[in-house]
């Protein structure tokens, strides 16, 4: 045996040791948390990073001029307080004196009018640019049409900022809870524009933690923000999150006692964890769905859309196929969402719209002129390369067959392909999923307000309400204008709902204090270890 053998062999060994040492008790002894991260982030540049494990420890690291509570709701981050005008067009916000960098440096306002108009420059041609563009004249600074000092943000003094609107936007406060409206040192970044945020010397924060150590695709470390305003409410003294794209090694992970948490287990085990108490499911501000394309044959005609919707299960497609704690989907807002002006869940008070019904799905087919399904045009169902999308496929397919008498045809594509042909409408009925940008029932009501929309969908009614919404700051005005526009969407059957995403994840009983937020994120802030 060479020495390159030998000594794999002892750390074969070592490994197996340690495993083993830690199983049926847990080796958490102080305030550390240990979460196990799903893959190594991309990018930690809150301009550039797109993905949610780059701002999930973004959220850790950072902090907007809000940030987002329990419920989702936008409370004091950086700024301490707001002033908005009656029409909603202007926001003055007033920094916190004492809030700092993590190096020591204060924040100030000139470091948020930094970090906007460098998210929105073309030159960095950040994927979240849009997410600023509410802002007066960005996207047309995006767009190359204006020039930077047209936006409509202004430093007023060190710690005042001034931001104008290009209309009114009910949801900004939340908005500015996000991770393209988080600010940078600018001091730091423009020294070292390309690399700043991948170095642990520079990577500058002002949230509760910072990172301490950053082993690329092995671990990243935490320790308190000693520096951060609200340094008295953040418990943990630590956090460990080693990182593996592997579900089942994050399960192992977590059985042996080496880590507390980890998000997405193997689905297999979803039983088993449930039984043992380990396996929660958070909502997840998303919805899996098929889109008719309401201009092709034959669904341009609502009652054949309606039949189509009418005629599958959802219930046996989570149960039997999707599984993974999804919840079947009746609507198009998803769960999670608070309606401020009544405190009240968006999809609760709204209720469920689409109904399953195979009796009428058929009279609705004869009375669109296609009894039993006869003299239908060929159906086809197109969906992305990927298990899940066609094992629902097939699922719905047999449902059709068996409700309506249509046998349907699949087609799939590769991812890119299939984007591209679904926004250019050559489809019939394609496999689609919507994720919430922000946590305002907005981020899903205006997609089909946009005339580009996958339905080639077009109601004025509808986009009067969205811009009903759009443009007034009376809550109660905005939500139900919401409402009835969702109405409208299924009252034109454009889309068929299949279930909620939903965020199943794996935890020890002795983590307290921390809450998933509907976007995806896990807030660490308030967390802690209960012995």
């Amino acid at each position: 045996m060479t020495c390159r053998k030998v000594f794999a062999a002892i750390l074969i060994v070592l490994m197996l040791a340690t495993l083993v040492s830690g199983c049926g008790k847990s080796s958490n002894t102080g305030q550390v948390l240990r979460y196990a991260l799903e893959a190594e982030p991309s990018s930690l540049d809150p301009a550039k990073s797109t993905a949610i494990p780059e701002s999930l420890v973004e959220l850790q690291i950072f902090e907007g001029l809000t940030r987002l509570d329990a419920k989702d709701q936008p409370i004091p981050g950086v700024a301490e307080k707001w002033e908005i005008t009656p029409d909603g067009l202007k926001y003055v916000f007033y920094l916190r004196p004492n809030a700092k960098w993590s190096n020591g440096e204060p924040i100030t306002a000139q470091d948020f009018v930094f970090a906007w108009k460098r998210a929105l420059s073309p030159e960095l041609a950040s994927e979240n640019a849009y997410m600023l563009f509410p802002i007066k004249n960005a996207q047309a600074y995006n767009e190359k049409k204006l020039a930077a000092d047209q936006l409509g943000i202004k430093a007023i003094n060190e710690t005042t900022l001034e931001v104008i609107l290009e209309k009114p936007t009910a949801y900004f406060l939340s908005l500015v809870a996000f991770h393209s409206f988080y600010p940078v040192n600018q001091k730091i970044v423009s020294a070292n524009p390309d690399n700043w945020a991948a170095n642990v010397q520079t990577l500058v924060g002002n949230g509760p933690f910072k990172i301490t150590n950053w082993v690329h695709s092995g671990k990243i470390e935490f320790a308190k923000n000693d520096q951060y305003w609200d340094a008295a409410a953040v418990k943990l003294n630590k956090m460990e999150w080693p990182i593996s794209d592997s579900q089942t090694t994050r399960l192992a992970l977590i059985e042996n006692s080496q880590v507390d948490m980890m998000v997405e287990p193997p689905v297999v085990e979803h039983d088993r964890l449930s039984q043992n108490g380990l396996l929660k499911v958070s909502p997840y501000l998303g919805v899996y769905y098929y889109v008719f394309n309401t201009q092709k044959a034959p669904f341009d005609n609502p009652k054949v859309r309606k039949a189509f919707t009418l005629a599958i299960n959802r219930e046996l497609l989570v149960k039997n196929v999707i599984k993974g704690g999804k919840k079947p989907a009746y609507a198009w807002v998803a769960p999670g969402l608070t309606n401020s002006a009544t405190g009240k869940d968006f999809r609760e008070e709204g209720g469920n719209f689409a109904v399953e019904d195979a009796i009428l799905a058929k009279k609705l087919l004869a009375e669109a002129g296609y009894p039993e399904g006869k003299g239908l045009p060929p159906v086809a169902i197109m969906y992305n390369n990927g298990e899940m999308h066609k094992s629902i496929a097939e699922a719905v397919q047999e449902m059709w067959k068996q409700n309506l008498g249509v046998v349907a045809s699949l087609t799939n594509q590769e991812s890119k392909v299939f984007l591209e042909t679904r926004a250019q409408g050559d489809f019939q009925i394609a496999r689609a999923s919507w994720v919430g940008d922000y946590a305002d029932p907005m981020t899903f009501m205006d997609v089909f307000k946009d005339a580009n929309n996958d339905a080639k969908y077009v109601n004025q009614n509808y986009n009067r309400l969205i811009e009903q919404a759009q443009t007034t700051t009376e809550q109660s005005v905005r939500m139900k204008a919401m409402h009835d526009a969702e109405t409208i969407l299924f009252d034109d059957a454009v889309i068929m709902p299949i279930y909620y995403t939903t965020q199943p994840f794996v935890v020890k009983p002795y983590v307290k204090g921390y809450f998933w937020s509907v976007l995806g994120l896990a807030d660490f802030k308030t967390a802690f270890i209960e012995k």
